[in-house]
């Protein structure tokens, strides 16, 4: 792990806090109006040292820090130094949806509209998600929801949000794929830590410096009741030390599922399928695409030893019509037997919507008598047994599995229902395997 260094503009910003405010008042007083706008606009000046980047050569910087540590000013504040510098000429932002990477990253208060200085402001049009500075060098705006607008962009330069709330695993990788730019194209990525594959695997990277810190750190610039009620609400708990302190929490405590379970249960796909099912749990209602409940959509498959294998995770937070057709495309992507959804909540509007985009899909509708963990545990029993496996990928429906206790979960768990509803109907339903002794 690396340490950002001590710049002589941080050891000049702590010998000026040193003085008292008298002293203070005078220096700034006898200040011309440039050189104090210079001042102002001088991060270095002002920058915690854990806000600049580390020293030496990397091609990808990870800031892990809690809420209010100030992870997306020094993001905001790194780009404009590459670009003000002449480094970086093409530029991806991207954000865990379109909502994030334009108010928080480009808009937001912290964002680089707000910390560009007047004389190297960019120009942000909004219809083509562009920023383009004097100097010529432009940032696009992206979402992780969409990887497919990753797909062809080349870029020197990089800044991944929140990449604990990014849905799809393909983001990443289509992001890495372009920056393709330049001499030494790197990334930045800022972020409250959550034990993803894809956090675990930036910090196993040699190519990739740390910088780790906590809410506290920013303690003077946050408001006293905003930290008053975290300290008293979070404090001491499981969310605290993840959110507040920055600190990777690999399990709850008493969860069905553990993530050294679920990697002891990797198989790459197959084609030994006797069946294959899509799991539906939907989200009924209009709710868009950053907003609302997520449909759970998970594509999974019994091998012909019995075992199952859990080939997709396709959910998302969906319109009605949106998630049914992507329920099919699923369903004929993998040539699969049947769709199975619930019907708790939409009753016979889910399955209308499924026949009246595809009358042919085989379709059967389940309704949820027994609670969540009653019908998971059964489920989990599998994993336990050796008898259920992941293809890799799967990240987000794994962070729900790993917060699913036995008294429920903690958190949103559409994408576990869909998982249950799947291995149920191929593992424990009529048709499903009977248990075998095996020969040793």
């Amino acid at each position: 792990m690396a340490t950002a260094p001590k710049s002589a503009s941080a050891f000049r910003a702590a010998c000026l806090a040193s003085l008292s405010a008298e002293t203070r008042a005078d220096f700034l007083r006898s200040l011309s109006r440039r050189e104090a706008e210079a001042l102002f606009y001088d991060w270095e000046f002002w920058a915690r040292p854990s806000q600049l980047p580390p020293e030496g050569t990397w091609h990808g910087w990870l800031v892990l820090a809690g809420r209010g540590f100030g992870k997306t000013r020094a993001g905001a504040e790194f780009i404009r130094a590459e670009v003000e510098a002449g480094r970086a000429r093409r530029i991806a932002l991207v954000g865990a949806t379109a909502a994030d990477a334009r108010q928080v990253m480009i808009e937001g208060e912290s964002g680089l509209l707000a910390i560009s200085p007047p004389w190297m402001k960019p120009l942000w049009e909004p219809s083509k998600r562009l920023l383009t500075w004097p100097n010529g060098a432009v940032a696009t705006a992206f979402s992780a929801e969409r990887p497919g607008q990753l797909r062809g962009p080349q870029h020197d330069l990089a800044w991944a949000d929140e990449l604990c709330k990014w849905r799809d695993a393909d983001a990443w990788d289509q992001l890495l794929l372009g920056l393709r730019l330049g001499t030494a194209p790197r990334f930045l990525a800022t972020t409250t830590p959550k034990p993803s594959g894809l956090i675990k695997g930036l910090l196993g990277d040699p190519g990739v410096r740390v910088t780790r810190g906590s809410t506290f750190d920013n303690w003077a610039h946050l408001a006293p009741s905003f930290l008053a009620e975290v300290v008293r609400r979070y404090q001491g708990t499981r969310l605290g030390r993840q959110e507040l302190h920055a600190e990777l929490v690999e399990d709850v405590a008493g969860a069905l599922w553990t993530r050294g379970l679920l990697d002891a249960r990797r198989a790459p796909p197959a084609d030994d399928y006797v069946r294959v099912v899509v799991g539906v749990d939907p989200a009924v209602g209009a709710a868009g695409e950053d907003e609302g409940a997520e449909t759970g959509i998970v594509v999974a498959a019994r091998r012909r030893d019995g075992t199952a294998l859990v080939l997709a995770d396709l959910s998302g937070r969906l319109a009605p019509t949106t998630w049914a057709r992507r329920a099919i495309e699923g369903f004929r992507r993998h040539q699969a037997d049947r769709l199975v959804a619930e019907v708790n909540q939409g009753g016979d509007l889910v399955e209308s919507l499924v026949r009246t985009l595809d009358p042919a899909v085989p379709f059967k509708a389940v309704r949820a008598a027994r609670g969540k963990a009653v019908r998971a545990e059964p489920i989990a029993a599998l994993y336990e047994q050796g008898r259920v496996f992941h293809v890799a990928g799967l990240e987000t429906l794994e962070d729900q599995m790993c917060r699913f206790t036995a008294n429920g979960p903690e958190g949103p768990c559409d994408r576990v229902d869909a998982l249950v509803w799947a291995l149920t109907d191929l593992m424990t339903g009529p048709d499903a395997p009977a248990p075998r002794l095996r020969r040793l």
